[in-house]
């Protein structure tokens, strides 16, 4: 069963995440637009289905959203929730109507440690391509494009190559899909993505956050391999898309181009800690002893992202929130702690 404290940082009462917020989601539910998904079947295509599913209704949502992934299948949401994915390759064919386009559709880094550079740059070029090249047929007038930190590794010789190559290829897909609402006065909305929370989290035993919330559920003593600082910011997928509507649906033109990153950042020892206390953790986190001098940074500037959530009355999402939702959908999927 899933326990809660109030916040392990300050002992207040914790506001959990409801659904998407402010002016954008007000403006979605206003219009009449298409919002065609690609990429559907990933962690940012899932959850952000269940926010517009929960926004709309289930009557709007079934008539004006369209789920893209690379195969066609059903996909399985919460609350017995099912969508139909269609093939990337239907997607030129769509009848041509006013759309919200997001491309959330990239192999990621995982699958750059896998394939030959060649072929990962070239199964990632197709993917942008049939994106970029099905806009104006189909009747875009905004198109959402998730980047990442990663851009601002390419020159970094410490980095992976692997990493390296991610970023160069996002940096790719904003300079494209950037030029494409400048040369046409349309919408390009692009967020250098640094660290996520929430529901549909994957890879769960690669990303810290999750590692930390399975191990307090399951009653393990969190742990924290690092030898060395490690520090991230953690922002909503609820906040960060929040805001990405509120500046895709704002009437504006061209590009937009920001960090999507967390209020604060956090050394993992603290994230170890919050979850523990959030969590009401039965151990205590352990941590080996931090031998190494470099430090590893990767959070981001959120000046700008501030700004616009702040300008499109965004609801901000604590870290102690985003533990907890992130928290029941690991345990809603598990069945038990695990």
């Amino acid at each position: 069963m899933f326990r809660l404290s109030a916040d392990g940082m300050t002992g207040q009462h914790v506001h959990v995440e409801s659904g998407l917020t402010g002016a954008g989601a007000a403006a979605l539910k206003a219009d009449d637009h298409r919002i065609v998904v690609i990429g559907a079947g990933g962690w940012l295509g899932l959850a952000t289905l269940e926010l517009l599913h929960r926004l709309l209704g289930a009557r709007a949502f079934a008539a004006r959203v369209v789920a893209i992934g690379s195969s066609e299948r059903v996909l399985n949401l919460r609350a017995g929730l099912t969508v139909a994915q269609r093939p990337l390759r239907v997607l030129s064919h769509l009848p041509r109507a006013p759309s919200w386009v997001l491309h959330l559709a990239f192999l990621t880094q995982e699958k750059a440690k896998a394939m030959s550079d060649d072929d990962y740059v070239a199964a990632n070029r197709v993917i942008s391509g049939q994106v970029l090249h099905a806009l104006d047929r189909i009747g875009a007038d905004g198109v959402f494009v998730p980047s990442s930190g990663a851009v601002y590794k390419v020159d970094d010789p410490e980095a992976p190559a692997s990493m390296r190559l991610y970023g160069r290829l996002k940096l790719e897909d904003e300079a494209a899909f950037g030029d494409w609402a400048e040369a046409r006065g349309k919408r390009a909305v692009i967020a250098r993505v640094f660290n996520l929370s929430g529901p549909y989290i994957n890879k769960q035993s690669s990303y810290a956050l999750a590692c930390f919330i399975k191990d307090a559920l399951a009653g393990r003593p969190i742990e924290i391999k690092a030898a060395w600082p490690v520090y991230r910011s953690y922002l909503a997928i609820s906040e960060l898309m929040s805001v990405a509507f509120g500046v895709l649906t704002d009437g504006g033109r061209g590009s937009v181009l920001f960090d999507a990153a967390g209020d604060r950042e956090y050394e993992m020892g603290e994230i170890a800690a919050t979850v523990a206390a959030v969590l009401v953790a039965k151990q205590g986190p352990r941590r080996q002893m931090m031998t190494a001098q470099n430090q590893d940074r990767y959070i981001g500037d959120n000046a700008t992202f501030t700004g616009l959530r702040r300008r499109f009355a965004v609801d901000p999402v604590d870290f102690s929130s985003q533990i907890i939702t992130t928290g029941r959908f690991i345990e809603d999927v598990s069945g038990a702690p695990a």
